[in-house]
């Protein structure tokens, strides 16, 4: 292995055409530590490489931060706890701190991949997605684009020095572009209208906001969703957590914030618009949600 690690590293002397890189400073990292918004999550090292040829690292006691890979086009390996994963064009892995790994490109379909290292006290809010291979499929709201974009914010802000605001910033964009890999449903449902029509889920919740001024039933929801009303339930609320009804209330809710703060609709209308029996029947249901009165929420809010 060690005349094979040799010969690579010979062949990567002369780097990747095109290939960018940033390392911050040891003095930043401590700076990154002791901030109260960057300790939580910061990046020490970030870099794309390009149709990198004989790419290759090894590190038998593994490295202080988490290594994230993502190959955007091309082929690559990652070594980890004793099993090879084969990484392929969307395909990203999270190597852990202090583990032992390795990975390499593939010689004959060389890999293209952006790649930082990271650290912070919140790592473990992605555990789920940390230490495996993770596959972003191909779909019309895939957004690959959105998330490159939001990785160069990252290397832009680095090279343009160590502000506390440029550090602060990659940090909220590092937990973003984490999130849109560890929440991808959620990430792509921001310009998704296809995938919403045939998703059981998103077809129902369009037609609860499509209704909130309407006074539909479980029985309606369950018939547009074509289910039985019991297995509807079921199959809701192990997706959301919520009965259908309790987030058919919840959007309610929510479209009453909206009225009692942008427009001068009186509370009563407000209750008779979205179909409760009366202002009093509205107000315990707002409140119960809010934990505050409409009267009160439109104080507080409105212009």
């Amino acid at each position: 292995m060690q005349s094979k690690t040799k010969e690579y590293m010979e062949k990567l002397a002369d780097g990747f055409k095109g290939e960018k890189a940033i390392v911050t400073p040891y003095n930043i990292r401590t700076e990154q530590q002791q901030n109260e918004i960057t300790k939580q999550l910061y990046i020490t090292h970030i870099g794309y490489y390009p149709k990198a040829k004989y790419h290759f690292r090894e590190r038998a006691k593994g490295t202080n931060e988490y290594v994230f890979i993502y190959c955007k086009e091309g082929a690559g390996w990652v070594d980890y706890a004793g099993e090879r994963h084969i990484l392929q064009t969307h395909h990203a892995f999270i190597i852990p701190a202090g583990e032992a790994h390795a990975y390499g490109s593939s010689h004959s379909d060389p890999w293209s991949i952006y790649w930082f290292h990271f650290r912070g006290n919140n790592v473990r809010m992605f555990a789920s997605i940390i230490g495996c291979l993770i596959y972003l499929p191909q779909a019309d709201n895939s957004r690959y684009g959105d998330r490159f974009l939001l990785f160069e914010e990252m290397y832009q802000n680095l090279a343009m020095g160590y502000s506390p605001e440029n550090l602060e910033y990659v940090s909220f964009c590092l937990m973003h572009f984490l999130a849109s890999i560890k929440y991808l449903h959620q990430y792509r449902e921001v310009n998704n209208t296809n995938v919403k029509e045939s998703d059981l889920l998103q077809k129902s919740i369009l037609h609860m906001k499509a209704h909130l001024e309407d006074k539909i039933t479980l029985k309606d929801l369950a018939a547009h969703a074509g289910y039985s009303p019991s297995r509807f339930t079921a199959l809701f609320t192990e997706r959301t957590h919520y009965s259908p009804m309790d987030y058919y209330n919840q959007l309610k809710i929510q479209r009453a914030c909206s009225l009692l703060q942008f427009s001068d609709l009186k509370i009563k209308e407000i209750a008779f618009r979205l179909g409760y029996y009366d202002q009093f029947h509205f107000s315990k249901s707002f409140k119960q949600e809010m934990e505050i009165t409409p009267r009160e929420y439109r104080r507080r809010y409105a212009d």
